[in-house]
Formats: structure tokens, sequence, C-alpha cells
């Protein structure tokens, strides 16, 4: 190899070596608040690589099964001054639900569970928030699955926000959990095989597109 094929060669491994270390040093000082006031107000997104919704329910009295639905949309109007006057939206695509057991997803898309075919969307529409502490909340909502809506609560903690140290955009992130009976919205098939408390843990984050 010649001096300059070796020139050639190297320049861009030091290139990819200096982005690389730039980035690293941007996650490694990377900070978040965990004070909601400190996070920019405005419209978010959800980001759906870094948003989960899971769900367990009794099975036989032996475990608690775990789901989740992969494909989830959403929107977040942020009042960090002003808590309370939040509001948030959810879709979650029914046909996404992931039990791991391919046949066990085909049956609880089909009509004795969520009719994906014909009731395609699961949605939440936030009603409330009440702040219970610096970083804590309870979120009222309205879900609806199957065309039938009961209010349900959600148990917040706001985890941090900032802008993202790869994109530079707003984000904040959130945990939540809840529970309610499936019997409520007419799902009590395979009852009491499988039971009907149904408890829900979300991990979301949602991102300020850049004007």
């Amino acid at each position: 190899m010649g001096p300059m094929r070796g020139i050639k060669v190297f320049a861009p491994l030091v290139f990819v070596l200096l982005l690389a270390g730039c980035t690293a040093l941007k996650v490694v000082t990377h900070k978040v608040s965990d004070d909601p006031v400190d996070a920019p107000a405005g419209a978010y997104r959800i980001d759906p690589h870094h948003t989960s919704v899971h769900f367990d329910v009794d099975h036989l009295g032996f475990s608690r099964f775990v789901a989740r639905f992969n494909h989830i949309e959403g929107t977040l109007d942020a009042v960090p001054a002003a808590p309370e006057k939040s509001s948030l939206s959810v879709t979650i695509d029914a046909a996404s639900i992931d039990t791991n057991v391919r046949e066990l997803d085909e049956i609880l898309k089909g009509a004795d569970m969520f009719d994906a075919a014909n009731h395609p969307d699961i949605r939440f529409v936030s009603t409330g928030l009440k702040r219970t502490g610096q970083a804590r909340g309870e979120m009222t909502g309205d879900l609806t699955i199957r065309n039938r809506t009961n209010p349900v609560t959600l148990h917040v903690t706001f985890n941090g926000a900032a802008p993202d140290p790869l994109t530079a955009k707003d984000t904040l992130g959130f945990s939540a959990t809840g529970s309610f009976d499936r019997a409520d919205w007419g799902l009590s098939a395979w009852w009491p095989a499988v039971g009907n408390e149904v408890r829900v843990r979300i991990e979301a984050e949602f991102v300020k597109p850049k004007s």
C-alpha cells in the first residue's frame, strides 16, 4: 500500500472515530430535567420507536400472561406551566397485538376479542390531569375498545425533558401504569381461565417536531 492510498483509507476512519467520539460525548454529558415545568410547551408526537404499551392478565392462576401492541400513534399538547391543561390522544392498532404466539395473536384479533377487522383502532383521549407530586400525576381519560368507551385512570411519572442529544429535538419521557376490568368493554371471553383484571404498563417518549 502506497502512502497516498494509506492516507485515503485512514482519513475516513479518522472522521468516523471523531464523529463517534462527539456523539458519545453528547450522550455522556446529556442531562434531563425531571420537573415538568422545565419542559418546552407545545405540540408533541409519540416516538413509536421508543414507546411501548404492555398489558397482562391472569392465566389459570399460574402466572400473568404478558402481551403488547406494536403500532402506536399519538399527540400530546403539553402545557408545563399548568399541567392540568395538557391533553393527550393516542391511537393503537388493534391488529398489532403481539403475544409472542402467532396463533394466539390471530385469535385475539378475531371476533371473540378485539375484532380488529371491524374495530381497527383502540383509542385513549385524556379528560383530566391532577398533579400528585413534582414528577407524578393521575391522568383520567376515555378508553374506547370495540366502539365501547369507559373512563380509566393512569398513574403517570414524568421521567424527564431535554433536547435529544442525537437529534436536537425537544423530547419528553413518561411512564404510566393502570388497571381496568375488561368485562366493562364486553371483552369477557375465556373467563375465568383468563382473568378480567387487565394491568397496563406504558413507556412513552414524545418528540416536538422542529418548525
